[in-house]
């Protein structure tokens, strides 16, 4: 609601759509969300869980050159942790949502 009202108030354009219709004004508001035009939010996101994913493959395998994993078990708990959410987080993001067209 602040941020609602220091938009009404630096925005005198908007100000005047929100007292005329306020369901339409508060929709354009709501519409305009950074997540909506700054690409960069979701590459950043991205790139870093795709680095997470990288990097944790190369330490298994450092650790399968090394001797130290020669079974599934073998493997740290935190590594195969941290994989699968990476994985995971990288699919929700990259698949459309059921909602969006496109």
């Amino acid at each position: 609601m602040t941020d609602l009202q220091n938009t009404l108030e630096s925005n005198e354009e908007l100000k005047n759509a929100f007292k005329e219709d306020p369901v339409n004004a508060t929709k354009e508001i709501l519409k305009n969300t950074p997540l909506d035009w700054d690409q960069w939010i979701y590459r950043l996101v991205v790139s870093a869980l795709g680095f997470t994913i990288i990097f944790i493959t190369i330490g298994i395998l450092i650790l399968i050159g090394r001797d130290q994993v020669n079974t599934d078990a073998d493997v740290p708990t935190i590594l195969t942790s941290l994989g699968s959410a990476a994985i995971g987080a990288l699919a929700g993001l990259l698949v459309p949502s059921p909602g969006r067209n496109g």
